[in-house]
């Protein structure tokens, strides 16, 4: 029973996770961050330390150990207007480590496997500055006159509460079939 139970589990992540990025991003509506600073936390790498569930289902990292600092973006989010289905769009996210410890990121994840972002490997110390490069491949997202699309990057740090999120969005205009 264990085994059927486990395999309907796994079946229905998978068609979710292959569904999530055609439904025209609109799943991160309200994404966008209020706050203009943000607090990441490192996250340890004890491969007995709990782990979180999402609302998809899927482990979330562990809450950040160790010292937590603060950051703070030039902006949270972008907007690129109308660009056309097929387009890849890039933009680099600047931030600034305002706290008094070294800012690690263990991790960066756009919320579909069209939004790509690249961060910083290395410790930026306190007063640094940095960039998070965010990479949006737009082909099968568009429709005639234009659709809004909008993807969130979830950054996991050493801040409070272990996350920082940034969002692009914009809308993907395809041409008439």
């Amino acid at each position: 029973m264990k085994k059927f139970n486990l395999f309907a589990l796994l079946s229905f992540v998978t068609v979710f996770a292959f569904t999530s990025c055609k439904d025209g991003g609109n799943s991160t509506e309200g994404a966008e961050s209020t706050g203009d600073t943000t607090a990441v936390g490192a996250v340890t790498t004890d491969p007995n330390a709990p782990v979180t569930a999402t609302p998809e289902g899927t482990a979330a990292p562990a809450t950040p150990a160790g010292p937590l600092t603060t950051v703070k973006f030039d902006e949270e989010t972008h907007d690129w207007g109308t660009i056309m289905d097929g387009e890849k769009m890039t933009h680099v996210f600047k931030f600034k480590n305002t706290g008094n410890e070294p800012l690690v990121i263990s991790n960066a994840k756009g919320s579909c496997g069209c939004t790509v972002p690249e961060w910083p490997r290395d410790a930026i110390a306190p007063g640094k500055s940095g960039e998070i490069k965010v990479v949006y491949d737009s082909k099968g997202k568009g429709a005639p006159g234009g659709k809004d699309d909008t993807k969130r990057v979830t950054i996991n740090a050493n801040v409070e509460g272990g996350e920082m999120y940034l969002t692009i969005k914009g809308k993907v205009d395809g041409k008439a079939k």
